[in-house]
């Protein structure tokens, strides 16, 4: 099999589907551009700070940017946040205290998630162990939030409604901010004292708008994946309202303390240059997982979503069904990195996941997931998680490079 002439015809399939991605990015650019503006950033913005970080206008300013692009009250963002397991779990602990319950609307959430809960691996300081009680409701058949589900399940100790936007390691549906508004809306009705979080990750700028334009108390997500554009080097952002930001903050730092200190001996420019860039490079990746999911297509095999549905997270699932092809499907991507291209992934028991993990991921930023990267727990069927990808033409050899690996090797 012509593993070019696949892709040339994948990637014919694709071509109306591409362009109106185009349009998505273009009117998410004049979005940051706005914000940029509406602040007036200037030079002066990517000077550095240490010690106490007091009167950081670059720090600042970012904040307030984020805060605009979320149509939120307030911001956190900071290299100082090392991921987004990290900001996730700093919301999670700034929103409850001992005694409150914190309640799942998406199923389980991403693996690295349960040992912060304490659903496994029994590590010290988890929320369990602070008293915290947690439950979760399936979506409909992998595809909807169940309100009713959610509503039926809420305690009177309930704090936290979380919301996870991506599919992490699950194969179901990914979830766009305005399908999440039905479920915000009822449970602020009757509950308005319950904060709704919503893990963002791998979400921003795939729509023209975020969770927190629909109500949202709090959006987090790293730096390292979308709004970092492929330039932050580290960090996490969290945006949303002044009482959501306001308890968080206290754990950020200290109480009575809060967003006031922290600096940042480095540049801030890759951070405002990542954030400008992030929309161009949102839409790089989603071409890249949109031929993907139409190659694998044309070879008989399931993915979700398919190339031609909605998209809100630049993640590409594939079913693999044999160890040994979603493998050679790793290697394959990995071979095709400029970082590490000579390394060989190998499934391994890597710290805070369930199951051994594979990882493909050659990039300038380590670990950085809107750089084109693979990965997958090795359990049955297989799947494969795909996303990234700085440029759609480097995208375009990596899928070729997998798909001949596997051709070769049988696996395919």
């Amino acid at each position: 099999m012509d593993m070019h002439a696949l892709i040339a015809q994948a990637e014919k399939d694709c071509q109306s589907i591409f362009a109106a991605l185009e349009a998505t990015e273009l009117y998410n650019t004049q979005r940051v551009l706005k914000a940029f503006h509406d602040e007036d950033i200037a030079t002066r913005h990517f000077a550095p700070t240490t010690g106490y970080g007091y009167d950081d206008i670059g720090r600042d300013a970012l904040e307030r940017v984020f805060a605009r692009l979320f149509g939120a009250e307030a911001a956190i963002v900071r290299p100082s946040i090392a991921n987004g397991t990290s900001a996730l779990s700093l919301c999670l602990f700034g929103l409850l205290l001992p005694g409150d319950h914190l309640l799942s609307a998406t199923g389980s959430p991403y693996d690295t998630m349960e040992t912060v809960i304490g659903l496994s691996g029994n590590v010290p300081g988890n929320l369990m162990e602070m008293g915290v009680s947690y439950s979760q409701v399936e979506m409909k058949e992998q595809k909807e939030i169940d309100v009713q589900g959610v509503l039926a399940a809420l305690r009177e100790n309930t704090k936290v409604v979380l919301i996870q936007r991506s599919r992490g390691y699950a194969w179901r549906a990914s979830l766009q901010p305005k399908e999440m508004q039905a479920l915000i809306d009822t449970v602020h009705a009757i509950r308005p004292d319950i904060f709704i979080m919503v893990d963002n990750c791998y979400g921003e700028f795939i729509c023209e708008n975020e969770p927190t334009h629909f109500g949202a108390d709090v959006c987090v997500g790293s730096l390292i994946k979308n709004p970092g554009g492929g330039l932050a080097p580290t960090g996490a952002y969290l945006a949303g309202s002044l009482r959501a930001i306001e308890r968080i903050e206290a754990r950020l730092t200290a109480p009575g303390i809060g967003r006031e200190v922290g600096s940042y001996a480095a540049s801030y420019q890759p951070f405002y240059q990542g954030l400008f860039m992030a929309p161009h490079t949102v839409t790089q990746a989603l071409k890249t997982a949109i031929l993907a999911s139409r190659t694998f297509e044309l070879l008989g095999m399931k993915t979700t979503p398919a190339y031609n549905e909605p998209r809100a997270d630049i993640i590409q699932a594939i079913e693999m069904k044999e160890p040994k092809r979603l493998i050679s499907f790793c290697q394959g991507i990995q071979a095709a990195s400029p970082i590490d291209g000579n390394a060989v992934p190998e499934p391994w028991a890597m710290p805070g996941y369930t199951d051994e993990v594979i990882m493909a991921a050659g990039t300038f930023v380590s670990g950085a997931s809107i750089e084109l990267s693979a990965d997958a727990p090795m359990r049955d069927p297989y799947i494969v998680y795909l996303q990234g990808g700085l440029t759609y033409a480097h995208g375009k050899l990596a899928l070729i490079s997998s798909l001949e690996k596997m051709q070769k090797e049988n696996t395919l």
